[in-house]
């Protein structure tokens, strides 16, 4: 709170934020850098995908090879989509590890 009689005046300098010891990005740069924040975070998702795919095969094996608790319908189907999944996953990890990781400056 201001004491009584003093006034306080602020200042708008600049609606845009800099890193200390670097110029400002030109549109070319800045259009680089959020492709390549775009890329790394299309990635992380896909990581997140695959971490979830695999989560399920995990689950459907359990009730694969869970014995007569569940019904051999189920067991079955639980069976292949758990191939299928891990099948999956593998592809999921096969394409990312062919595309380059985006650098950010």
């Amino acid at each position: 709170m201001a004491a009584k009689g003093s006034s306080t005046t602020l200042t708008v300098v600049s609606d845009e934020v800099y890193q200390l010891g670097r110029k400002p990005e030109t549109a070319t740069q800045r259009i680089r850098r959020l492709q390549n924040e775009a890329r790394l975070l299309a990635r992380e998702q896909i990581e997140e995908l695959t971490k979830a795919i695999k989560l399920l095969a995990l689950q459907s094996e359990e009730i694969a090879s869970g014995g007569d608790a569940y019904p051999a319908g189920i067991r079955e189907l639980s069976s292949r989509l758990s191939e299928d999944l891990y099948s999956r996953m593998e592809t999921f990890n096969s394409l990312l590890g062919r595309i380059p990781l985006p650098r950010l400056k």
